[in-house]
């Protein structure tokens, strides 16, 4: 067994217009003096990370290693939710999600999914010239409008859609599996993968493919009552990725999973500070340590209640609590037999 990295933090929550939080110096320093050892950067702030310069240039990719381990950091990963998304937008969704996309390809779903197609290919490059071994993504949504069977469902049209979504795929996996890298889907609700029964679907499609994983993310588990921890043990071959984000979910007379369209502090499902909500993290870390997982453990802090700043602090703290340092010896070596005996 290897013992967990971390910890490291998210950063797209966090990025926005003002100092230290508009540089990836400034994030950096902040980071840094939180006590994380990594930050998992997303791809779309291009003044923070500018991932077709960085699959262009090994320069680039290099500067921006030193300009972070001026700080004592590391890249845990890069990360293209948002363009992960605009891979399959299925119709109803199209307007929703078009600020995803820059200005040139919007209203236009060919030439928004091919930017988004070129901006995963250019993500693979560039964890390629950085060293990294795993993306988190989203999977986007052909078959989400359809999740609840009313109407009735329709088999042949989510197998159509997930033909459709597996084929937009294979050519990224492809690109990822050259460059020696893995994708993480995060499975979330609102992506056609967002548990594991459709993420089997999509990946039998593909053939099992070597490079299509799973970023492990508990919160979105709980908010569908999932056993997360079960979870573990039938997927942990395909987990290359973790988000250590917390959630809890408290059922009353007047909504449930569904949310009842209201914000999130009054929903009976919520996500929560590190700490402060129902996720046995303990748990989480010892069968992720069983089954030998050792990519990092990062914080992706989302929380209706808590300060940002304070959930950042705190989460630092509460990881590294968690990270289970691996022996490297059995607790019971000292009454095995010898050669004597």
């Amino acid at each position: 067994m290897r013992t967990m990295k971390g910890p490291g933090i998210f950063l797209s929550q966090f990025i926005g217009e003002k100092a230290p939080f508009n540089t990836l110096d400034g994030l950096a320093g902040w980071a840094a003096a939180k006590g994380y050892k990594a930050v998992q950067i997303p791809c779309n702030h291009p003044h923070i990370f500018d991932v077709e310069k960085a699959a262009e240039s090994q320069a680039y990719c290099d500067d921006i290693t030193g300009k972070l381990g001026a700080h004592g950091l590391v890249i845990s990963e890069l990360s293209t939710h948002l363009e992960g998304q605009l891979v399959a937008v299925n119709e109803v969704y199209s307007d929703a999600f078009d600020h995803f996309a820059p200005a040139a390809v919007r209203g236009n779903d060919t030439a928004r999914r091919a930017w988004a197609t070129e901006k995963l290919k250019q993500a693979a490059v560039a964890s390629a010239r950085l060293g990294l071994k795993a993306h988190p993504t989203f999977s986007g949504s052909l078959a989400w409008p359809f999740f609840y069977p009313w109407p009735p469902h329709n088999e042949q049209r989510f197998q159509a859609a997930f033909e459709e979504l597996a084929n937009r795929w294979r050519p990224i996996l492809d690109t990822f599996d050259e460059q020696g890298v893995d994708v993480c889907f995060e499975l979330h609700p609102g992506e056609d993968l967002h548990d594991g029964v459709s993420f089997e679907r999509f990946l039998a499609l593909l053939d099992n493919h070597p490079r299509c994983n799973i970023l492990y993310d508990p919160s979105h588990m709980l908010l569908q009552q999932m056993d997360y921890l079960t979870f573990i043990d039938i997927y942990h071959a395909r987990i290359k990725a973790f988000h250590v984000k917390d959630a809890e979910f408290r059922p009353n007379g007047r909504s449930g999973v569904y949310g009842g369209y209201q914000p999130w502090i009054n929903r009976a499902g919520r996500f929560r500070s590190l700490g402060d909500g129902q996720i046995d993290f303990k748990g989480i870390f010892s069968k992720l340590t069983q089954y030998d997982y050792d990519g990092w453990a990062v914080l992706e802090w989302e929380c209706c209640l808590k300060d940002g700043d304070t959930g950042a602090s705190e989460g630092s703290e509460f990881i590294r609590r968690h990270i289970i340092p691996v022996s490297g010896r059995a607790f019971d070596d000292f009454a095995a037999g010898g050669s004597h005996d």
